[in-house]
C-alpha cells in the first residue's frame, strides 16, 4: 500500500496561485495512476485532475481546465497540482488519491489509496 501526504495548501487572495505536493512512500509510486480531488464545505469530493503512470497524460474537470496544471515526478515519487488564477470558489480541502496500475478515472471510488489533505481558502 502507498501512503500519500500532501502539503502546499494555504491563504491566497483571488487570481493567484499556489502549488500543492503529494508526496508518496511505500509500493513504487510509477505503478500508481494519481489525481487530486476536493472538498468544500457541505459538498461531496469532487474529481480535479488525474494524470497516468507515466506523466504523459492528464485529464481535469471542467471548472479548473486551462487553470490548473497536474504533473508528477516519479524519481521523487511525488505528484503536484499547480493551480494558476484561484477564484474564491476553488476554496477547499484538496486531496491526492492513487490507484494502483488503474486507468485514469474521475470517480472517487476507484482510488485506493489518500492523503488526509490540505486546505486551500482563496479571499476575494
Amino acid at each position: 500500500q502507498v501512503q500519500l501526504v500532501e502539503s502546499g495548501g494555504g491563504l491566497v487572495q483571488a487570481g493567484g496561485s499556489l502549488r500543492l505536493s503529494c508526496q508518496a512512500s511505500g509500493r513504487t509510486f510509477s505503478s500508481y495512476t494519481m489525481g487530486w480531488f476536493r472538498q468544500a464545505p457541505m459538498k461531496e469530493r469532487a474529481f480535479v485532475a488525474t494524470i497516468s503512470r507515466s506523466g504523459a497524460t492528464t485529464s481535469y474537470a471542467d471548472s479548473v481546465k486551462g487553470r490548473f496544471t497536474i504533473s508528477r515526478d516519479n524519481a521523487k515519487n511525488t505528484v503536484y497540482l499547480q493551480m494558476n488564477s484561484l477564484k474564491p470558489e476553488d476554496t477547499a480541502v484538496y486531496y491526492c488519491a492513487a490507484d494502483y496500475f488503474g486507468p485514469m478515472r474521475i470517480r472517487k471510488d476507484a482510488y485506493d489509496a489518500w492523503g488526509q489533505g490540505t486546505q486551500v481558502t482563496v479571499s476575494s
